[in-house]
């Protein structure tokens, strides 16, 4: 019963939800067809609003995929502000330049290709706002990482941290038992982490919030 009230809730919220272009939503049926995982349409509303409400000028997304998230992000920055994003793929990396060719929004996205975990320790200017969805096993690397990049004020936003709802399972299947123990760490970890002020939020796939207080 839950399960079917929540389905008419999203379809309820969804209604409301503007008409995206074609451009976008082709990217979500490309996603779809080739099992390539992409923010939640609920999610990517949020991260929209996070974004137009703390105005950042510096952005850094972990995980590009296609760039489904890096161009909406992109669409809603200030015309002096950028986003940068790591993505290791080389299959993902030939898409997510094409799209970003299409999206016209190249002079608002700097791709970075390689390893999140070797690049993150070079980087040296700090970010207003980051986007971790990555390689669920590297998220507490990652995280420490984005701590020391992350200003004073700034904001970090996580997906995946109810991981499909296996995380409050008393059952998991099989297949999710380790990478479901990899987010329920994580989440101790987000949660009592004396320099963020965060949150878990039950959207999408569950986003984590944390606004860095010191």
């Amino acid at each position: 019963m839950a399960r079917i009230i929540l389905s008419s809730q999203e379809k309820y919220l969804n209604s409301f939800d503007k008409k995206k272009d074609s451009f976008l939503k082709s990217m979500e049926d490309f996603a779809e067809e080739n099992n390539i995982p992409i923010l939640s349409n609920q999610s990517a509303n949020l991260l929209e609003q996070l974004i137009v409400m703390n105005k950042p000028q510096r952005v850094l997304e972990i995980g590009t995929a296609i760039g489904y998230s890096t161009i909406r992000i992109a669409r809603k920055l200030g015309r002096k502000a950028i986003i940068h994003t790591i993505e290791k793929s080389t299959n993902n990396i030939a898409i997510a330049k094409e799209n970003f060719k299409k999206s016209g929004l190249e002079n608002r996205i700097k791709l970075i290709e390689g390893d999140a975990l070797r690049i993150l320790p070079q980087l040296q200017k700090k970010y207003d706002f980051i986007f971790l969805d990555a390689d669920k096993e590297d998220y507490k690397r990652l995280f420490d990482y984005s701590m020391v990049l992350l200003k004073k004020g700034g904001v970090i936003f996580v997906d995946n941290l109810l991981w499909h709802g296996f995380v409050a399972a008393n059952k998991v299947p099989t297949k999710y038992k380790q990478s479901t123990n990899f987010i329920r760490d994580f989440n101790r970890i987000f949660m009592h982490q004396p320099s963020l002020s965060s949150t878990i939020l039950p959207v999408g796939d569950g986003i984590g919030i944390g606004v860095k207080v010191l």
